[in-house]
């Protein structure tokens, strides 16, 4: 299908938000191989064509698997700036004027990566591109489900002096078999120092873990939640209460959540009232940064203008933002769909 030239227009042209993408899976192929060069990290294929293949994975493992081995080339500050500058840049230019930003910092501390490396190397991007490009950002720490909650609750610990800098948490990784209900302490603790709570739920785990995830972790917003659909109650109850779910279309057909894009459910989701918008997830992995999740929507569920601009609406409505700065970028795109 190919798309009206004034409909990809507008999909770029909306202020949006970006909710749920995962820096460390912004890194390209390309990066990886410059940045393991440049600091004598043997990675475990030989060529940048090799690594361009180790991206062609067939579920979440395999994908986890070579993330967390690609992380392997991040070592310095510069490493860390030069892959949040590159994201940044990337989604300023599919309209994104804020983004919540993902980083998983016990990928690095575990390779003896501090929280002093990391976050200025964020921190210096993120103010680079606000200046240029006007894009805002916010900084979110993800505890990995694969590794124990007592790992969670040191890792918390470190960042104590860096939260500051940090907006919230959340929880990533392998979903299936790692219920939410074990890191319920650290998310306590969390919420004592101020951060936001989100957590992944219900992209390959079932709709179980998305009530614990609001129950037990009391997150403020689901990201993924597809198999939410499978609890009418569950529906029900993200409907009224307006939680947010941080959908990632081409993530999920990569993943094979779904089979092919025709069979997304991102119209039923929306059809229930849900308040859902469109994210990137691992773009570098999964075929495509956020415009082109929303390209992916028109292309396999025939959506309209009607539906992409209620997704941008979404997404700013979704976001940690301050009411003023959410009704600023909703007149803006009204103005720009002519609603206004």
């Amino acid at each position: 299908m190919v798309i009206d030239p004034t409909l990809d227009r507008l999909i770029v042209e909306l202020p949006k938000a970006e909710l749920h993408v995962h820096i460390e899976g912004t890194l390209e192929p390309e990066a990886m191989f410059a940045m393991a060069a440049r600091n004598g990290v043997t990675l475990p294929w030989s060529t940048l064509d090799e690594v361009r293949a180790a991206y062609d994975f067939t579920d979440l493992q395999s994908f986890l698997d070579v993330y967390y081995l690609g992380a392997a080339a991040l070592v310095t500050s510069r490493d860390f700036d030069e892959l949040m500058w590159a994201y940044l840049e990337r989604a300023a230019a599919d309209g994104v004027r804020h983004a919540e930003i993902f980083f998983d910092p016990q990928t690095h501390t575990h390779r003896g990566i501090g929280f002093d490396v990391f976050v200025p190397g964020f921190e210096a991007a993120m103010a680079r591109a606000e200046e240029r490009f006007g894009i805002t950002s916010d900084l979110i720490m993800c505890f990995v489900r694969h590794l124990p909650p007592e790992d969670a609750m040191e890792t918390l610990t470190a960042a104590v002096p860096h939260l500051g800098s940090i907006l919230g948490v959340g929880l990533d990784s392998s979903e299936v078999g790692f219920p939410p209900e074990p890191w319920a302490a650290v998310y306590r603790e969390a919420r004592s120092h101020g951060l936001r709570a989100v957590a992944h739920a219900g992209e390959e785990g079932p709709p179980e873990y998305v009530r614990a995830a609001l129950d037990v972790l009391e997150a403020e917003r689901i990201d993924h939640g597809v198999r939410s659909l499978e609890d009418p109650s569950l529906v029900a109850r993200l409907r009224d209460d307006r939680i947010p779910l941080t959908v990632c279309p081409l993530s999920n057909l990569r993943l094979k959540v779904v089979d092919e894009m025709a069979e997304h459910p991102m119209r039923r989701l929306m059809d229930e009232g849900l308040l859902v918008c469109v994210n990137s997830d691992d773009p570098a992995y999964f075929g495509g940064y956020v415009a082109d999740n929303y390209r992916a929507l028109v292309e396999g569920l025939g959506f309209g203008r009607r539906e992409i601009v209620a997704l941008a609406r979404n997404s700013i409505s979704a976001s940690f933002l301050s009411d003023q700065r959410k009704t600023d970028l909703l007149a803006e795109i009204d103005d720009l769909a002519g609603y206004g």
